[in-house]
């Protein structure tokens, strides 16, 4: 096997001072806890990349699909090695241009000598493969400014080194790297690309969910699973907190006036969030809402349900429209399994005419009728908690749902 080591560029990192480090460990636990599976990592880590030793091709196969995921990543590329010798540096060189010769491409080669003692110089090296590979291949031109191949050379003092090819990252910031927030996870398409987002910016999450049985149904949990095992292939384990919400949720339909009932059912949402996220030491919640796009997501809505807590919510979908939300969830591989169509407690209870702008002093002076207080802490105490990923999942997700 040529391939030696899989060399990391980082995407934000590279502007974080004197806490860079801290991020740069950060990421090298992250991509050891997303490919625990192969075993223990070679990692070697500099000031501005990192390098993945490779044993075999079937670990650089898996390294391959799943460094895309990663968040902190800028870009990565394959890196072959070769004896110190110029013969042995052509033949390596042929076999890596190989992967291109079926496309009409400009390239240019690139030296880097960091063993001085190598009888030639760096533009020697340059000369001599660039002469040898351009004769092989007819679909090849040279550009010695923004080729579309690269051909990298570095000499160092154990071996020489080459790649070609520059796989992007996901970008972002090493999960974890920017602290903990607990998610409110629906299982509809917004949350799930909600939580990707905090993701990328390197939040750590935790995520609840709001089951209200016998008006939803187990289906509806499972769904909720699905999406939270899902997240996990961003680089990070996720605990999900099952808040049994029957009680609460039929209260608000008995007590409450129906055009304000679903305000109240966000508020009370918020309530048990904010418990469950100071017991779990989270600095915020995330939410999926978008700015307008149902009756709770209105400003004064947005308002009336905010006041019920100090905690930062934090709404990374507020600007963006259904379809720019859609493309995010099928990039990321959610969609699908959010439109499954299961009902969930948001659906449950829905009013025919809910106000789009409530006020909050009314909405308060019906929620005072009723002991909501009691009813959110046995709540909150009787949860569930459910870890991913999980070692096994099923070939098809929903074969035992359908």
């Amino acid at each position: 096997m040529i391939w030696k080591e899989i060399l990391i560029r980082y995407g934000e990192l590279s502007t974080k001072g004197r806490n860079k480090m801290d991020f740069i460990r950060r990421l090298r636990e992250n991509i050891r806890y997303a490919f625990a599976d192969l075993g223990h990592l070679h990692i070697r880590t500099e000031r501005d990349r990192m390098f993945i030793a490779i044993q075999d091709e079937a670990q650089m196969d898996v390294l391959l699909a799943g460094l895309p995921k990663i968040f902190g990543i800028q870009s990565f590329s394959p890196v072959a090695a070769c004896e110190k010798d110029m013969d042995a540096m052509k033949r390596l060189a042929l076999t890596i241009m190989d992967t291109f010769k079926d496309q009409q491409l400009t390239f240019k080669v690139e030296v880097k000598r960091t063993d001085k003692t190598f009888p030639l110089d760096s533009h020697s090296i340059q000369r001599e493969i660039g002469g040898h590979v351009l004769p092989q291949y007819q679909n090849l031109s040279v550009k010695v400014k923004h080729p579309d191949v690269e051909l990298r050379v570095e000499v160092r003092h154990d071996s020489t080194y080459m790649m070609a090819q520059v796989i992007p990252g996901a970008g972002g910031m090493p999960v974890g790297s920017n602290g903990k927030s607990l998610l409110m996870l629906s299982g509809g398409i917004d949350s799930p690309v909600a939580g990707y987002l905090m993701m990328k910016r390197g939040v750590r999450l935790e995520a609840i969910h709001f089951f209200s049985p016998p008006y939803t149904s187990q289906n509806s949990l499972e769904k909720v699973k699905v999406l939270a095992n899902e997240l996990t292939k961003f680089g990070a384990s996720i605990r999900l907190h099952v808040i049994p919400f029957t009680e609460i949720q039929v209260l608000i339909k008995d007590r409450v006036p129906s055009n304000v009932s679903m305000t109240t059912t966000r508020r009370m949402m918020l309530k048990v969030a904010d418990k469950v996220r100071e017991e779990i030491n989270a600095l915020a919640i995330v939410t999926g809402e978008s700015l307008g796009q149902v009756a709770s997501q209105t400003l004064e809505s947005l308002t009336a349900i905010n006041a019920v807590t100090n905690t930062p919510i934090l709404r990374p979908l507020i600007s963006n429209d259904k379809l720019e939300i859609i493309d995010i969830a099928e990039k990321i591989g959610t969609y699908e399994t959010s439109i499954q169509p299961f009902e969930d407690c948001c659906t449950i209870f829905t009013p025919a005419s809910p106000k789009t702008k409530p006020k909050l002093e009314k909405v308060e002076r019906y929620e005072s009728f009723s002991d909501f207080d009691e009813l959110i802490e046995r709540a909150v105490k009787n949860r569930e908690v459910y870890i991913f990923p999980k070692k096994e999942q099923p070939k098809d997700k929903f074969a035992d749902l359908l």
